[in-house]
């Protein structure tokens, strides 16, 4: 145990010696700077090349040197844009001020009524079943108030902020179609 203890004390006098040897090398001496860098240290800062008109020597590689990388844009996915016709339309129908809520079935091609809304479901298509399901209907809808547009589209029934009635006192989204 005692050399084991002499030997890590060792150890640590030697690292010292190290130490204190590095401290006594002597310091490097300082030569003075070219004329050009004594310039800019003088000013603070080397100054920014200036390009020529009609291009720009940031975009250029440095003599030498390979250009940079192109960047590949993103990858696209593929799927197939298959849809398939239903005869009905299914849909979920509020009116905003008394919170009432009901379910319309509309055969393609037929007309329902809601409130002041007359709907007219003039085609409805589904994904086939090897796809991710959704449906979309193409509704035509009126108003019988004079002031008040009407809607003339397609809506889909998991994507409904992308085409969407715009009406202060009811709202249409599709539930399905079959």
């Amino acid at each position: 145990m005692r050399a084991l203890w002499v030997a890590a004390a060792g150890v640590a006098l030697a690292a010292l010696g190290a130490v204190s040897t590095v401290a006594q090398t002597p310091s490097i001496r300082s030569e003075s700077l070219p004329p050009l860098q004594q310039q800019w240290q003088q000013e603070g800062s080397p100054p920014v090349p200036q390009s020529p008109a009609g291009s720009d020597l940031m975009d250029q590689p440095a003599p030498g040197q390979a250009p940079p990388p192109a960047v590949a844009p993103p990858a696209t996915v593929n799927r197939p844009n298959d849809w398939l016709p239903a005869r009905t339309v299914k849909l979920q129908a509020l009116d905003k001020v008394n919170a009432q809520t009901a379910v319309l079935t509309i055969k393609v091609g037929g007309s329902a009524t809601f409130g002041s809304l007359t709907i007219t479901a003039k085609a409805c298509v589904v994904r086939p079943t090897d796809q991710p399901a959704d449906a979309a209907a193409y509704l035509s809808v009126t108003d019988s108030h004079l002031d008040s547009s009407g809607f003339n589209g397609w809506m889909l029934q998991d994507e409904p902020s992308i085409s969407m009635m715009q009406h202060p006192i009811y709202d249409l989204r599709v539930a399905g179609c079959a």
